[in-house]
């Protein structure tokens, strides 16, 4: 089984900057694509920002041009870079990720993480 581990969040001020992470761990699996979720108290669970193995990346309208979503394969690892925060940027971060575990046969899964809040203060 795989495992998702965010960090990085944290309070900021108005126009700071935070870079959250997600670590995916276990053994025996390929990710297909990595994303970022928020949502805040008493709103709808929000796409952030999802990349592909290949880098193809997606951003949320809300979000284009102030977060760079990256990730570093061979750690399995996904970023978020959040520049010029604004304080409706306040929720808690979910990583999400899909891949393919090798065994016989082999399966596919959607993993998500525990959550990370990012609180944006005015």
């Amino acid at each position: 089984q795989v495992q998702l581990v965010e960090s990085g969040g944290g309070l900021v001020q108005a126009g700071g900057s935070l870079r959250l992470s997600c670590a995916a761990s276990g053994s025996d699996f390929s990710i297909n694509a990595m994303g970022w979720y928020r949502q805040a108290p008493g709103k709808q669970r929000e796409l952030v920002a999802v990349i592909t193995s290949g880098g193809y990346t997606n951003y949320a309208d809300s979000v284009k041009g102030r977060f760079t979503i990256s990730r570093d394969n061979a750690k399995n690892t996904v970023y978020l870079q959040m520049n010029s925060l604004k304080p409706e940027d306040t929720a808690v971060y979910y990583c999400n990720a899909h891949m393919v575990v090798m065994t016989i046969p082999l399966k596919y899964l959607e993993v998500w993480g525990q959550g990370t809040l990012v609180t944006v203060s005015s």
